[in-house]
């Protein structure tokens, strides 16, 4: 049975401006502080290239498979680690409750013999990680709202 670890984050912006910092990967290390190195093309089956850093934790370099995407919805990608004793299905979602307010998830499944050795020893950080990028997101989305309406703070 697999392991689930989670995210969920309220963001003031619209769903369609959210899309545009996701996908555009080699931006990421501009405001993306879980990958602050990547590159690659969000289609199905391309392998992006991304340094992986959670808090507290060595870089690491992971080459994830794009597995499915939606503009404006989704971007899910597949992972083996550990020789494939640990697989992983990353997913990356916008849920629009309006046309100016979005929840963002990110999250990961973990299946494979040792997923759960794998997350009990890494899902705090994993967590952290995943919460510092919808935070860093959501800052950078409604920041941009605000000014491509005109709104100063």
């Amino acid at each position: 049975m697999g392991e689930k670890l989670e995210h969920r984050i309220g963001v003031q912006a619209p769903a369609d401006l959210i899309w545009e910092s996701l996908i555009d990967v080699p931006g990421w290390p501009r405001w993306n502080p879980l990958y602050p190195k990547a590159d690659g093309v969000v289609r199905i089956g391309n392998v992006l290239d991304l340094t992986l850093q959670l808090p507290g934790r060595p870089a690491q370099q992971i080459k994830p498979v794009i597995l499915d995407w939606v503009p404006n919805e989704l971007i899910h990608w597949k992972l083996k680690l550990m020789g494939g004793l640990v697989k992983t299905t990353r997913y990356i979602e916008i849920e629009a409750l309006s046309e100016t307010g979005c929840i963002f998830s990110n999250g990961e499944m973990f299946d494979g013999w040792l997923a759960s050795s794998v997350v009990k020893q890494h899902g705090r950080a994993i967590r952290a990680g995943f919460a510092s990028m919808g935070e860093a997101l959501r800052a950078r989305a409604e920041a941009t709202w605000r000014e491509r309406q005109g709104i100063t703070t």
